[in-house]
């Protein structure tokens, strides 16, 4: 077992749920909403953002069977009726995160790139690797659209209201149909995230002019 492997996942995977978290609570503070604020998020501090299970156990259990890595942490208090926009305020805040890893993950491309420490062996392209991957990791996951997940928003945004009353009926059981969805349809799962980060490598390549 590779324990530096370990050890930089860990660190490299709280301190991008941090970032994702306190973006959600940053755009919830920019338009109206100071809930997150008012309940001590709006901090770097790990302690206020982390759950032990989704930020700490499941990333690692994950790098350690050589799976795609993704988590989650303590969701960011949101009061809906205080945010300007409605349902699309809502949609922002959710879509805040995701983004957030998504820029992080270029940021580690960048860096990895451009050093061309993506190109040696060494610790620093591992470390820029790592942080992209699992940067692309927490973003794909976060984007499905089952609530609480954060693409539910952006779908409840556009949905009918009959749809939205079917995805606020499911909620409270919402993180439960999400372990099934990846214990049942694991395979599909796997492949939907190597899938999402492969392209989006391509798209930084793109980006920056090499493909």
């Amino acid at each position: 077992m590779n324990f530096g492997y370990i050890g930089l996942v860990l660190v490299l995977s709280v301190g991008s749920i941090i970032l994702h978290e306190l973006a959600h609570g940053v755009v919830a503070y920019w338009l109206g909403d100071q809930t997150a604020k008012l309940s001590g998020r709006l901090t770097l501090n790990p302690i206020k953002h982390i759950d032990p299970f989704m930020s700490i156990l499941l990333p690692v259990l994950l790098a350690m069977a050589g799976m795609p890595i993704f988590g989650g942490a303590k969701p960011v208090p949101i009061n809906t009726r205080n945010l300007k926009g409605g349902v699309w305020g809502f949609a922002l805040v959710a879509i805040a995160g995701p983004l957030t890893n998504l820029i992080l993950a270029f940021i580690f491309f960048l860096f990895g790139h451009f050093t061309g420490a993506f190109y040696v062996d060494g610790f620093g392209g591992m470390l820029c690797y790592i942080g992209m991957v699992l940067n692309m990791g927490f973003c794909l996951f976060n984007i499905i659209p089952i609530p609480p997940l954060d693409g539910s928003r952006v779908l409840y945004a556009l949905a009918p209201d009959g749809a939205r009353s079917f995805m606020e009926s499911i909620e409270k059981y919402g993180i439960i149909i999400i372990y099934a969805v990846i214990l049942i349809g694991g395979t599909v799962f796997s492949k939907y995230m190597a899938t999402g980060q492969s392209a989006l490598i391509d798209a930084f390549y793109w980006i920056v002019g090499a493909r």
